[in-house]
């Protein structure tokens, strides 16, 4: 009769553990790098400060009775968030393998930074964006870091 009762006493705390979910919360830093030939453009790391919800400005789409969300550009910029400057990839002599470096390290600073305050890396997602096209000066390289934490 024990072994029935411990069974089903790990049974239930089984089920109580499978179906308990955690929340989690996230934040993403997202890092721009220049890669802008002659050190002419702008590399920043930017995490925002506030917080918005998405529904204010979706729109429903249903081909009849369209529900659209009339809000504007203003509403959605987000004015308080910390811009962390990083060095260029490239300045008038060409690449410069020290910049990025500097801009590793700084972002690393940031990553344990975020991790002593409770933050796990999720997600990491990266791109070029760049013309390509004759005599294009012009593109960047986007990096998402994706964080999360138990609410």
């Amino acid at each position: 009769m024990k072994k029935h009762l411990t069974f089903i006493a790990v049974f239930f705390l089984g089920l109580t553990t499978t179906f308990s979910q955690d929340t989690y919360e996230f934040q993403i830093v997202t890092v721009i790098e220049s890669i802008v030939p002659s050190g002419l453009g702008r590399s920043r790391m930017l995490t925002t400060n506030e917080v918005r919800d998405y529904k204010e400005f979706t729109s429903t789409r249903t081909g009849e009775n369209d529900k659209r969300n009339k809000s504007n550009r203003e509403e959605i910029r987000v004015k308080g968030f910390d811009e962390t400057k990083l060095l260029n990839f490239f300045n008038l002599g060409g690449i410069r393998f020290q910049n990025i470096a500097a801009n590793d390290a700084i972002v690393t600073s940031k990553i344990n930074e975020m991790s002593t305050q409770g933050w796990e890396l999720a997600f990491v997602n990266s791109g070029v964006e760049s013309f390509g096209g004759k005599g294009d000066g012009n593109g960047i390289y986007i990096t998402r870091y994706t964080f999360k934490r138990k609410k």
